[in-house]
């Protein structure tokens, strides 16, 4: 297992029987010495690659595809997996870590178990340095600058913005729909994610 700069999970290099090595996003439970398959027919363990007609329902999945041979799509975060809710024709549903349902043809391909470095999401910064490393910048409140800077500045005292939220070419940034209706994916959306920490579910 290895640490890879470019995403928030571990990495495990594979050695396969006829020699080749290759990179996966490490699964949760797999240590250096276990075997792991891919196939058609496999078993149903942690860190196995198979289709999803091949994978039982209930089990949790990472990495899946979108299309049959595309390369995984879905569920890449640390920690993260998706569950195998029913199976239906050519279709078997997910429900993702975000709590949307959506429909994904049978042939995709998913590896069973959860993403390793589960722990990720309780690190704090600690201060803006840490970031800076990462390769992001800090930036200035619209609000807080001047009227000529952002169309959110200026005002007597601390003026709270006076006006719908904006870029500083004035594109509004709250409200606007950013999903492509016209795209197959959208389609087979059964339920959206949630809308609020609560657990409100969008409409």
């Amino acid at each position: 297992m290895e640490y890879d700069p470019n995403r928030n999970c571990y990495i495990s290099l594979l050695h396969y029987v006829d020699g080749e090595k290759r990179y996966i996003l490490s699964p949760e439970g797999v240590k250096l010495g276990d075997k792991v398959e891919s196939g058609m027919v496999c078993e149903p363990k942690v860190g196995n690659a198979m289709p999803l007609e091949a994978i039982p329902s209930g089990l949790e999945v990472h990495n899946i595809e979108m299309s049959a041979g595309q390369g995984g799509k879905l569920v890449r975060v640390a920690g993260g997996a998706a569950r195998i809710i029913a199976k239906e024709g050519d279709w078997v549903t997910l429900q993702l870590p975000s709590g949307e349902m959506r429909m994904v043809r049978k042939e995709c391909r998913a590896t069973i178990g959860k993403l390793s470095n589960t722990d990720y999401q309780n690190i704090r910064w600690g201060k803006a340095g840490r970031t800076r490393h990462k390769g992001r910048r800090g930036h200035v409140r619209g609000k807080a600058q001047n009227p000529v800077a952002h169309p959110m500045g200026g005002g007597e005292g601390r003026s709270n913005g006076g006006r719908h939220p904006c870029s500083p070419t004035g594109v509004l940034a709250k409200g606007g729909k950013t999903r492509n209706p016209r795209k197959v994916s959208s389609k087979r959306i059964i339920r959206r994610r949630r809308s609020s920490p609560h657990g409100q579910q969008a409409v």
